[in-house]
Formats: C-alpha cells, sequence, structure tokens
C-alpha cells in the first residue's frame, strides 16, 4: 500500500493572483467578505502581502498598506498568513540599511505575517542575513527562495544548471532556512526539468520545498503535477478567477487531478467553486485592468525570449514614450546580449527593469552611450554578486565617471549603507511616529511621503483613487449597450 502524502496548498489569490491579472488593484473591502470563508478552505497558508500590494495601494487605492494583514490575520485566524519579501530590497526597489530591514520584518510579524518567503533579485545569499535574522527573532517561518532561470531553452548550461540550484538550496538550508521555494517568476520550468530539480532536491535538503511557478508560457499546470511526482511539500495555487494568463495554476483541476491518489488535498471543490463565484461576482470592478487585447492566455513568446509579462509591458511603455515602439524587436534581440554581459541575473525584480532600460539605451541612443545610475550600481556591486562575471570591458564603460569608483565592491551592498530608520522618523515628525508610517516613509520617500499626507488630511487625494462601485459597473454596461444599439446617438440628436 502507498503511504499517503497530502499535497499542501498556498493560496495567492490576494497577493500574486492579482497583482499578475489585474496589476494589483484588487482593494482590502473586497477580500473582506470572503476571507473568513478562505480561512475554511484548508490552505496550508494565505499570500496575501508583500510584492507589489505595498507600493500599489499607497500610489493607487489610497490604502494603508499595513492594514490588510491586521485586518485579514482577524478574519483568518487559523490560516497562517505569509508576505513576499525582496531580501534587503523589502518591498521596494533598492537595498534599505539593516535597521529599517529589520524594523520593516518585526512590525510585520505583529500585524500578522506568519511565513515570509525571501527571495534576492541576483540570489546572492548575503542579501538575506538581515531578513533572516529578524525572522527567527519574531519566531517567524523563514522561506528562502531561489529565483529560477536559465540561459538556454532548458535547465543547463554555464551557470543555470543543477548543481547551481542544489549547491544554493543547500546554502540557504545551512543558513537556517524552514522551507525552500523555488520562485519561477517567468514560467519557464518545463516539466522535466521541474522532476529532476525537484528530485535532486528532495533527495539532499531535511527541510521542506515549496514550488512557485507562473502560468505565462502554458507550462505551468504540467510541471506542478511533475513536482507532485517528484515529491515536492508544497505549490502555490489562485482561485480560478485569478488564474492563468501571466497567474497561477488554477487550484480546482489540481485538487480534482489529485483526488484518490496519495497526494489527495483533501480540499473541497465545491468550496472552492463557492469561493471562486465570490470573486467573479466582484472582477467587474477591476475589468479595467485586465489585459483582453489577445485571444491566448498564454504567451508563447516567452518560451523563445525568457522575458516575463511584467518586464514586457516596461520595455513596451518605454518605447512609446521615445516614440520608437517600432524598434521592440530590436531591444529583444539585446536583452539577452545585455544580461550576458552583466552576469545573467536573473529577470525579476529589480533586475529586469536594470537590464531592460539598459537594453532600451543601447537600442536608442547606441551600446552603453547612456548608462542609466541603477545600471551603474548594479556593476559596482551595491545589488550583490551576479551569478557569472560581468564583461570586463563592460564594467570598464559603464563605472568610468562613477562618483564610488572604478572598482566594484566585494563585501555584502548593505554594509555599505548608513542606518535610515531616523531620518525617515524625522520626515514625518510633525503629523506621526507610528511605526508603520514610518517605515511606509522610509521605503517609499516620495510616494511613501504623498500618501501619509492623505492619511492625515494634509492633503486631499486625487479623485481617481475612488473605488469603482457596482453600481458604477451596472451604469457602464448600461452605456455600453446604448452605444451598442446605436440608442445613445439617437438620443443625442434627438435633444
Amino acid at each position: 500500500m502507498v503511504k499517503k502524502n497530502p499535497l499542501k496548498i498556498t493560496d495567492v489569490t490576494f497577493r500574486d493572483g492579482h497583482q499578475s491579472s489585474l496589476a494589483t488593484r484588487m482593494r482590502t473591502e473586497d477580500m473582506v467578505p470572503i476571507a473568513a470563508e478562505m480561512n475554511k478552505a484548508g490552505f496550508y497558508s494565505m499570500e496575501v502581502w508583500g510584492g507589489a500590494t505595498f507600493d500599489v495601494p499607497t500610489r493607487f487605492l489610497n490604502e494603508d498598506p499595513w492594514e490588510r494583514p491586521r485586518i485579514l490575520k482577524k478574519l483568518m485566524p487559523d490560516t497562517p498568513l505569509q508576505m513576499l519579501l525582496r531580501g534587503q530590497n523589502l518591498v521596494g526597489y533598492r537595498h534599505y540599511a539593516d535597521d529599517v530591514v529589520t524594523a520593516f520584518v518585526h512590525h510585520a510579524a505583529e500585524v500578522g505575517i506568519d511565513i515570509f518567503r525571501v527571495f534576492d533579485a541576483v540570489n546572492d545569499e548575503r542579501n538575506f542575513e538581515s531578513s533572516l535574522k529578524a525572522i527567527k527573532e519574531c519566531g517567524k517561518h523563514a522561506q528562502l527562495s531561489i529565483c529560477y532561470s536559465l540561459t538556454e531553452r532548458k535547465m543547463g548550461g554555464p551557470v543555470y544548471n543543477l548543481d547551481y540550484y542544489v549547491n544554493k538550496a543547500l546554502i540557504l538550508q545551512d543558513m537556517g532556512a524552514d522551507s525552500l521555494c523555488i520562485k519561477d517568476m517567468a514560467g519557464l520550468l518545463a516539466p522535466d526539468d521541474t522532476y529532476t530539480l525537484v528530485k535532486a532536491l528532495k533527495r539532499v535538503l531535511k527541510i521542506p520545498v515549496q514550488l512557485h511557478t507562473h502560468y505565462t508560457s502554458g507550462m505551468a499546470s504540467m510541471s506542478c503535477l511533475k513536482a507532485i511526482e517528484a515529491g515536492v511539500d508544497i505549490i502555490d495555487t489562485a482561485l480560478a478567477p485569478f488564474a492563468l494568463r501571466s497567474s497561477h495554476p488554477a487550484i480546482e483541476p489540481i485538487v480534482v487531478a489529485l483526488q484518490r491518489t496519495p497526494r489527495d488535498t483533501g480540499l473541497n471543490l465545491a468550496h472552492l467553486s463557492k469561493l471562486g463565484q465570490y470573486i467573479e461576482s466582484i472582477a467587474p470592478k477591476y475589468r479595467d485592468f485586465l489585459d483582453t487585447t489577445r485571444m491566448a492566455v498564454i504567451d508563447t513568446e516567452v518560451l523563445m525570449h525568457q522575458i516575463p509579462g511584467g518586464m514586457t509591458t516596461n520595455l513596451v511603455a518605454q518605447l512609446r514614450e521615445q516614440n520608437a515602439l517600432d524598434r521592440i524587436d530590436e531591444v529583444y534581440k539585446e536583452l539577452p546580449r545585455v544580461r550576458k554581459e552583466l552576469g545573467y541575473p536573473p529577470l525579476v525584480t529589480p533586475t529586469s527593469q536594470i537590464v531592460g532600460v539598459q537594453a532600451v539605451n543601447n537600442v536608442l541612443v547606441g551600446r552603453y552611450k547612456l548608462v542609466s545610475r541603477q545600471v551603474q550600481d548594479y556593476v559596482y556591486g551595491l545589488y550583490g554578486k551576479p551569478p557569472a562575471p560581468i564583461d570586463p570591458e563592460v564594467q570598464e564603460i559603464v563605472l568610468k565617471h562613477y562618483p564610488r569608483g572604478k572598482t566594484p565592491v566585494t563585501c555584502r551592498p548593505a554594509d555599505l549603507l548608513e542606518p535610515e530608520l531616523d531620518k525617515a522618523r524625522e520626515a514625518v515628525k510633525d503629523f506621526t511616529q507610528d511605526i508603520g508610517d514610518v517605515l511606509t516613509a522610509a521605503i517609499y520617500p516620495i510616494t511613501g511621503l504623498r500618501f501619509l499626507k492623505w492619511k492625515y488630511g494634509l492633503e486631499t487625494p486625487p479623485p481617481g483613487l475612488k473605488p469603482k462601485t457596482m453600481e458604477d459597473i451596472r451604469r457602464e454596461d448600461e452605456l455600453i449597450a446604448k452605444v451598442k444599439a446605436g440608442k445613445l446617438v439617437t438620443e443625442w440628436w434627438g435633444k
């Protein structure tokens, strides 16, 4: 008789599900009505915070990001709440000083975060040290991640081969990781490579292994099944309305596929269906953010250029701004060249933006004729050690006029940063000393401070930040129906 080993499920609907599908626009008010029922589902954990769910609420939703986990924890006391933490970058786009990292983790634990999934854009384990120490101080679960990347069509080659991933995993385990996550942000993990990788990790690790893979390429569900076959402990899924596209596999078919097998999740399909029905009922409020320009729900091109969806969006926006969208194919050709020259960083925030911006500059202005400060910082070593050496000629060009010097640093980047928390306290002292507010100002000195002025009534938020209601949707639909029927023109001429 085969021993039962139920697969555990992390639901990402309230974080990566809507971040990937709807530009992170789901509001807390639409999570609250269903939270208690989500709590009953039996998920191993729910990812509800981190990533862009800190930035977007302060910029576009007029929501205090610290309130969301606090509210959800009260409504979901039986389900561990999980967040995505960008290592020393926290939920921002640069490295922050250790005092900010420590304070952020401690406060996140206080407002309800139980599991911290930590990753680093260049897989430099030194960038985990500060956040890992703080997580352990709080007695919370530290899940350390390896960003999955490729230089070839499949796993292998001189950089991202099986040995690379296994060795990184062993380092993270030795550092004190409570579990390990394979973080496949672009959906590049092929089914056979998934089996090989998970099998190898399970053979050498004593800690649980979790798989996070996006549906972008169309391979994710197949890869999840191969991971399950290889013995993965936990996988990420989303409820069907916020699944597929550039999001994650849908939970419902996986539950059915595993029924009456040793990996049966034990989750109730009817209950999951009711949860999905609720999401469908509020989804029209966010339809403006859903990409409906394509028939396909997968992007087969990512199998060739390996560029994550969010990165493509940024490239298009940058080229359109320069009235040069017709040169996007040149940029696609330049991207792998730039990435190789910069040491093959994984294409994830913020390295995806660093590589992408430089590729665009190279095409429009000339190779390395225009270099951003971020590229200079990266080459100097302020983001960490790249997976492969940086091209010496490119390094010389990039750092030629760099104010910090021409010789890259080799220390942990955060060792070069002065404490920042007191400066943030000073910036907000006239209206708040709340540690959450201080951290918001520390991470986002411009947009965060602007939000805090809205919060405390010092400035009026723009009217466009108000949430849409279902009544707004009803009126929009009526107007659209009139336009389609030609009635709007008739009514206008009749006046």
